[in-house]
């Protein structure tokens, strides 16, 4: 395994230990109750612009989206004052039924005027239409109602295709996002990999991107409504009596504290519980694949004490965000309710002071509940919008990972003979650690060179440098006379073909595993492929031949017959460079010659890169090199190497006379592995 571009050296902890320590920090955060957690969003408003950003492209859909807003907010608005219009019939009809009939209505109220009743004087004053004697107008109350349910209905309709279009946005926005992200992973240099937990990634493409996608869907429709709303209603309420509007205005300041003190802890809450939920991904996705080896040395509870820590560091989190998100609500409905009653009361006074209608403060009323209504909602969506922000800052890290670096205009393939040479190549993972310093090599096309040497002698990171999954410090790699690093990836990879020592194979049938390097070879090549690398002779025991299913974990096959599937698979690429690392390590004696037979078939008119600890696997090497420390320390065939006694013929009498020498063990540098 390579080792981690960049990594610190850190002091070694057991299991135990680490769980304590996690533990004595969950304990902290539990305990402390509202302690600001170390993942705070590193900016909120540049994150939450750059999401808006990404709906750049459906503008128009967007103004669309406002334009339906608008209308239906226009349209909702009106009914509480339409409804009030119908209140004003009513009270009306029942005050006109009871006054004398054949009068008119400046008789009426000049005669109160006279008996000293002005305040009802100037009440029955402000009823427009006042037709003493007359009962309810049933005629003009059927209008209006008729009015106002229009009017609702249309509002709804507009509402509809407004969540309608804001849902196609959404969807089609998180859909590019997506896209983004599989192609953003491909790009990423294999560095990336080796310092970043599988589950941790996993959580981002999937967890962090289903939030992301749920809170814009749920929360953008809501702002936009709830805006024009507050706007809306505010301008009504402005239109029936000022002084009414400017107490109802009374819960502008307040939202802006609550929301003031609610957004900055909830957001940093928030930013934990998904970097928590990361975690927990990782655990289980970790003890999950390797499961068997946690029950083989018993570590089930040292999974499970570290599985808890995380879970309750998730639980810490997601309950003291939700918590305080679930603050604003009540709250802001508290506020709402304080200027209800403020407005019933004064709504009342100016009602008999003649100064308003009762239809009027019916409607101001309303007005009032659906203005803190939709504060409260605002606060509400805009505390959810802080967790979609959270987790949309997690894919955009993701995004702006260092890529590998372009081979835009690189040249196409070599010619195809294979020829390598490695021209005072230097390397390091680290810049501190020097791994390959100075180090020329030449393979001639269809040579065999078997490379060996203790664990961390660089043996697995040459060949990596050949493939480019990292790219050299200095020097130069040349693949029949073309510098590698002028050539596009895909140009090089193509020439090459690996079999590694952990044999991957993915869904689906044998055959399609096969082909997976060559998707367009015909039939008659796969079989011959499966039949030279001797898959042939174990597919026909299996139910459906090489239609039969491989499983997820490939479980269905032994270890050898995945690795003869892989091997096979190589063949089929006809690679002009072949790289053979560790492909027999994990198999027993029989299937290791069926292996070595059908890798001596592969390396068939190919130039080969074998690697390998068991040195009985390349006594028929062209050309053997000996590794330590990243250098080249001898090279040559067996015989060669043997007579010389050298660094090659200690690991041979090592491996297969004796036990290790302490002193020759000494000698032997040691690294981390690569």
């Amino acid at each position: 395994m390579a080792r981690k571009q960049g990594a610190a050296p850190e002091p070694e902890l057991t299991d135990e230990e680490r769980i304590e320590a996690e533990q004595a920090e969950a304990a902290r955060i539990g305990a402390g109750g509202w302690e600001p957690p170390p993942g705070k969003a590193k900016s909120f408003g540049a994150s939450a612009k750059r999401l808006l950003g990404l709906m750049r492209p459906h503008r128009w859909l967007l103004a669309l989206v406002f334009a339906l807003g608008a209308v239906g907010v226009v349209l909702v608005v009106l009914g509480p004052r339409i409804l009030g219009e119908a209140t004003n019939v009513i009270v009306r009809g029942l005050v006109q039924r009871d006054l004398p009939p054949g009068t008119t209505q400046e008789q009426v109220v000049g005669g109160l005027r006279q008996a000293g009743e002005n305040e009802l004087a100037n009440i029955l004053e402000r009823m427009e239409g006042l037709q003493p004697g007359q009962g309810i107008d049933f005629e003009a109350l059927g209008g209006i109602l008729l009015l106002v349910l229009a009017v609702y209905a249309v509002g709804a309709l507009f509402q509809w295709l407004q969540g309608y279009v804001v849902n196609r946005v959404v969807q089609r926005t998180v859909q590019r996002l997506r896209r983004d992200v599989e192609e953003k992973i491909h790009r990423l240099p294999l560095s990336y990999y080796d310092r970043t937990q599988r589950g941790e990634l996993l959580s981002r493409v999937t967890n962090d991107l289903d939030n992301v996608s749920q809170t814009v869907s749920q929360t953008m429709s809501q702002i936009v409504t709830g805006l024009l709303t507050v706007v809306g209603v505010l301008v009504m309420m402005l239109t029936i009596n000022g002084w009414l509007a400017l107490i109802a205005l009374i819960a502008v300041p307040l939202t802006g504290i609550i929301l003031g003190a609610v957004l900055g802890p909830a957001q940093g809450l928030f930013k934990e519980q998904w970097r928590r939920t990361g975690r927990v991904n990782a655990i289980v996705e970790e003890a999950y694949t390797g499961h068997a080896l946690v029950k083989v040395f018993g570590r089930e509870e040292a999974v499970r004490g570290r599985f808890a820590v995380e879970n309750e560091g998730v639980f810490q989190a997601a309950f003291k965000a939700q918590f305080l998100s679930g603050l604003v609500f009540p709250l802001m409905t508290f506020v709402g309710n304080i200027g209800y009653v403020l407005v019933a009361v004064a709504g009342g006074l100016f009602v008999a002071a003649g100064q308003i209608l009762v239809g009027d403060v019916q409607a101001f009323i309303q007005y009032s509940q659906q203005f803190s209504q939709n504060l409260g909602q605002i606060g509400q969506t805009v505390t959810m919008v802080q967790s979609g922000v959270a987790s949309a800052e997690r894919v955009f890290e993701l995004l702006d990972a260092d890529e590998e670096e372009s081979d835009a205009g690189g040249s196409a393939a070599a010619d195809g003979r294979g020829r390598v040479v490695f021209d005072h190549v230097r390397f390091a993972y680290s810049p501190d650690r020097p791994l390959i310093d100075d180090l020329s090599l030449v393979v001639e096309p269809g040579q065999t060179v078997a490379i060996v040497g203790p664990t961390g002698a660089g043996k697995t990171t040459l060949v990596n440098l050949l493939m480019r999954f990292y790219e050299i410090d200095g020097g130069r790699i040349s693949l029949d006379g073309v510098d590698t690093r002028t050539m596009t990836r895909d140009a090089l990879r193509a020439q090459t073909g690996m079999v590694l020592q952990d044999a991957w194979l993915f869904g689906g049938t044998i055959r399609e595993n096969i082909a997976y390097g060559r998707p367009e070879a015909t039939e008659d090549e796969i079989l011959e492929a499966a039949r030279a690398t001797y898959v042939d002779r174990f597919v026909h025991a299996l139910p459906d031949g090489y239609d039969t299913v491989i499983d997820e974990d490939a479980t269905n096959l032994s270890a050898g017959e995945k690795q003869l599937v892989t091997i096979a698979r190589a063949f089929l690429a006809r690679p002009s460079v072949l790289i053979l690392d560790e492909a027999t390590s994990s198999v027993d004696t029989r299937t290791e010659l069926l292996l070595q037979h059908a890798m001596a078939a592969l390396r068939t008119d190919r130039t080969s890169f074998v690697i390998a600890h068991r040195l009985s696997t390349i006594r028929d090497a062209d050309l053997i090199l000996v590794m330590e420390q990243g250098a080249i320390v001898e090279h040559g065939d067996h015989d060669e190497l043997v007579e010389r006694q050298g660094a090659y013929w200690r690991l041979l009498h090592a491996q297969f006379e004796q036990a290790v020498d302490p002193d020759e063990a000494d000698a032997v540098p040691t690294q981390q592995s690569t």
